[in-house]
């Protein structure tokens, strides 16, 4: 049995909704997680990952922000932890966007980031 723990992260309404909505339209199954964490790469030397995996590694945590069950390698924590995922769906930006409070560089378009 999967142990849910209080999540690292936090999601805004708009990005709990269009996370949702993805889920709906993708056709969502239980064996999918929504992963959160970090690749190496991008101008700034780390970018982010948010998407649906099948895999559960045993480096991995699951965790929840009010409904939803995400999971993130334990060792992206401490380039993650307080970071919120937002949804901004306007005329000038569509998409995800992180704030995230270790960053100490952003790229311009805000998908990559160092520490």
């Amino acid at each position: 049995m999967e142990t849910v723990i209080a999540a690292p992260v936090k999601f805004t309404a708009g990005a709990i909704s269009e996370i949702k909505r993805l889920m709906n339209e993708e056709g969502f199954n239980k064996s999918q997680h929504l992963r959160v964490g970090v690749k190496g790469g991008g101008c700034s030397g780390l970018s982010y990952v948010l998407g649906f995996d099948e895999l559960n590694a045993a480096e991995d945590e699951v965790y929840t922000f009010e409904d939803i069950h995400f999971i993130m390698n334990k060792s992206h924590q401490i380039y993650l932890y307080g970071m919120e995922i937002d949804w901004q769906d306007g005329l000038n930006s569509r998409g995800f966007t992180f704030r995230n409070p270790n960053a100490s560089t952003t790229c311009g378009c805000g998908s990559s980031f160092s520490v």
